[in-house]
């Protein structure tokens, strides 16, 4: 039993002998014992989701260090990072609903303890072997605490706030983001460039798992966990017609996040002629970094509008990056990024909003599993085509067929959403 376990046990022992006497009193005094807590618990929760996601974006600006000392080409490269997503999607087609049966903290508990493994494995990352096994227990270790994450920050939100899913999709964008530049500047202008940021992040899991040990267990534990193993992916009925029309979206989105984190820093050496490793990490926190922040700034905006305004401000972002590209501009390259990134943020936040208050309690987890299996989809075989394509075409090449190939998906997802609006306003007409 934790100590917030034990707090709340006495609690409940003192409210029952004083509830005659007080009631006016105990009735605001058990208000905030419950209230104060939740919120702490809410914002610990956002933050072991983002550093959760700010480990698995920290070696992207590394990869050259990598590169350079092992030996490895382009397809490895990108081979390495497909490891992660499609190690994390595996991940979440087993365990994404299983805090729904053995309690949110437990599973992200057990999520922290893999962070500190592949941090570990990390520093002594000595073969691309080493390389693979650290990525792969990064997959393992947001996969398995992704769906617990999101399930705890609607358990625990402020009640009508509607922050949970707001906070979902801020959160691991920003980590990602944040985990790029702050690798890079550690690279680049600290001691040891391939360890030091590993020491930190070990460090901060283990402080992270500390919180959640005194945490109270936010949500409901239920039997028949063995059988919530059974790889599936948890659409509600209710939210499958929204989850169809944002699929395209989803892919879209996440596809680009792919290409910057993977390539990304290999790209930014091409169109700044600098081999400076911050470069690499601010292209990465230009796309993930802007996209939480215009998570935050449109939250207002309705699910829909955001998903549509998400796909036109990416199709712009995208026509900017191409034409930096072609030109090797590199103050152009960085606006088409950040534009790409206001059209990300848009995106994902419609996406979360319009489908996470579809699922029922004991469902949460399973659908947000299922958005993020279609997510890593697009993150990561695109990535890997590209890497495969680097090597037969060069750099330049795939990188501008790249940005077309997400065009054209951009566009698809846009006509989706448009043909949904026109065909709810004729229905509604009639």
């Amino acid at each position: 039993m934790s100590l917030s376990d034990t707090d709340t046990s006495r609690a409940r022992a003192s409210g029952h002998a004083e509830r005659h006497r007080w009631p006016g009193l105990q009735a605001a005094a058990e208000h905030s014992r419950r209230t104060a807590p939740s919120r702490a618990a809410f914002w610990l929760v956002a933050g072991v989701l983002c550093l959760l996601f700010c480990a698995a974006g920290a070696p992207t600006p590394l990869y050259g260090i990598y590169q350079a000392q092992l030996r490895f080409s382009a397809t490895t490269l990108t081979a390495v990072f497909a490891s992660y997503a499609l190690v994390l999607l595996l991940t979440l087609l087993v365990f994404g609903s299983v805090s729904d049966y053995l309690g949110r903290r437990r599973v992200i508990l057990a999520a922290l303890m893999v962070t500190a493994g592949a941090c570990a494995v990390f520093l002594v990352a000595r073969s691309v072997g080493l390389l693979f096994a650290a990525r792969a227990l990064q997959g393992l270790a947001v996969g398995t605490a992704t769906g617990a994450l999101g399930a705890a920050l609607i358990d625990l939100q402020p009640e009508g706030s509607g922050l949970a899913p707001l906070i979902t999709a801020a959160a691991s964008t920003l980590g990602l983001g944040a985990g790029a530049l702050g690798s890079s500047a550690l690279a680049q202008y600290g001691p040891a460039p391939s360890r030091l940021v590993w020491w930190l992040l070990l460090g901060a899991s283990v402080a992270a798992g500390a919180g959640i040990l005194a945490m109270p267990e936010p949500g409901t534990r239920r039997a028949g966990v063995l059988a919530s193993l059974r790889p599936r992916v948890g659409v509600p009925r209710q939210a499958r017609g929204t989850f169809a029309t944002a699929v395209p979206c989803l892919i879209a989105v996440w596809a680009l996040s792919g290409l910057y984190q993977s390539l990304g820093p290999s790209l930014a050496v091409q169109v700044t002629g600098s081999r400076d490793l911050l470069w690499g990490g601010l292209m990465v926190f230009l796309l993930t970094g802007v996209a939480a922040a215009a998570t935050i700034a449109f939250r207002g905006v309705a699910p829909r509008t955001a998903m549509l305004a998400g796909c036109l401000v990416l199709l712009a972002g995208l026509a900017v990056t191409f034409a930096a590209i072609t030109t090797a501009a590199a103050a152009v390259f960085l606006a088409g990024t950040a534009v790409a990134g206001v059209g990300f943020g848009l995106a994902a936040l419609g996406v979360n909003r319009a489908l996470i208050p579809l699922a029922p309690p004991g469902q949460r987890a399973g659908l947000i599993a299922a958005i993020f299996i279609i997510s890593f989809l697009g993150l990561s075989i695109p990535a890997l085509i590209a890497g495969v394509a680097t090597a037969h075409f060069g750099l330049h090449r795939t990188a501008l067929a790249y940005c077309v190939a997400m065009a054209a998906l951009v566009a698809v997802a846009a006509g989706s959403l448009l043909l949904g609006r026109r065909g709810a306003a004729t229905s509604q007409s009639r």
